[in-house]
């Protein structure tokens, strides 16, 4: 059996966008992705200032991500198999409601495993 892959998804929402986006994703997206996709959790950002660190710091030009999501997948054919999900009926109603299509700014996915 392999191990899960967990999918962290980072995104960089325009300021300008972020509290209607905020809004569309508590009432809309979030609750659907959770219902329908092994979404560990959805954040948003805090509004407390990021720390930032290491021997050769470097942020994005627009900022750190305000949007964070981690979906959890028995593996990378599972997560392959499951690529559909935004064309769905469901989703695209959903995605139809949403403020700006335009306002990511940035969307970082990263694939990792659990250590222990």
């Amino acid at each position: 059996m392999t191990q899960p892959i967990f999918e962290i998804r980072d995104y960089t929402i325009a300021q300008p966008d972020y509290a209607a986006y905020k809004i569309w994703a508590e009432d809309l997206a979030g609750p659907w992705l959770k219902a329908n996709l092994n979404v560990l959790e959805f954040w948003m950002d805090a509004g407390i200032e990021a720390e930032v660190a290491g021997t050769d710091p470097k942020v994005s030009p627009h900022g750190q991500a305000n949007v964070c999501w981690i979906i959890q997948w028995e593996s990378m054919e599972e997560r392959k198999s499951n690529a559909t999900w935004t064309s769905s009926p469901e989703w695209q109603a959903i995605w139809a409601k949403h403020p700006n299509p335009n306002a990511y700014l940035h969307m970082n996915a990263r694939f990792m495993t659990a250590v222990g």
